[in-house]
């Protein structure tokens, strides 16, 4: 099952997201607290709203009509966009899609971002995309990535070290290497190929793709 999040970020070049999302089909969309607002500029219907509904008024609330809110209390541990993703993970979804995670606050960015590498979220593929950019993680054996000749991909470890970088398809090859957590090495590379792969036997990466005409 395939799944689309709304979150309550900067919805950076939402024309774009529109277009892109019409390319797809998702079999469940879910607002978080006030990303919901998104869904009108989006075109899509929620098929339910998660949080703790700080971000939303009543009215707002009202406006929606019969939508599934599944309400938390502001005081809690978890983020609204990472009780989202677990019940997404709950109704069936393997495959995710997150627009709206970056905005102006840092914090924020970071741990949205950082929830790609969520232990309960291990079984399934989760994209943020902001704009014509992807980002996801990239475990171990590793996978191909599609694009164009020009297009940017960087690599950055999470979590530790990610050693046994192989890749095919770049401008900057890397040999069975390893990518130091905090360092910058692994970012700006280009495609050459429409196709390249990337190897690695230990560790995470958070690839993020961005088409050369970006």
């Amino acid at each position: 099952m395939k799944a689309l999040i709304l979150v309550n970020g900067e919805l950076y070049r939402p024309d774009v997201l529109r277009g892109r999302i019409h390319t797809e089909v998702f079999d469940l969309v879910l607002g978080t607290d006030g990303g919901a607002r998104y869904a009108s500029i989006c075109d899509v219907t929620p098929d339910a709203i998660i949080g703790d509904m700080d971000s939303l008024s009543d009215f707002e609330q009202q406006g929606f009509g019969n939508i599934e809110f599944v309400s938390y209390p502001s005081e809690k541990d978890e983020t609204d966009l990472e009780l989202t993703l677990l019940y997404a993970v709950e109704q069936g979804a393997d495959n995710i899609v997150i627009i709206g995670a970056m905005g102006g606050r840092m914090d924020m960015t970071v741990a949205n971002i950082l929830l790609l590498t969520h232990a309960n979220l291990s079984s399934c593929r989760i994209e943020l995309w902001h704009g014509e950019q992807t980002g996801w993680i990239i475990k171990p054996p590793g996978e191909y990535i599609t694009g164009h000749p020009g297009d940017t991909v960087s690599l950055i470890p999470l979590g530790g070290n990610a050693s046994g970088v192989t890749t095919q398809g770049l401008k900057y090859p890397l040999r069975d290497e390893e990518l130091i957590f905090g360092l910058a090495r692994g970012l700006s590379n280009l495609m050459e190929k429409p196709s390249a792969h990337i190897k690695l036997s230990k560790g995470l990466l958070l690839a993020v793709h961005t088409p050369g005409s970006a």
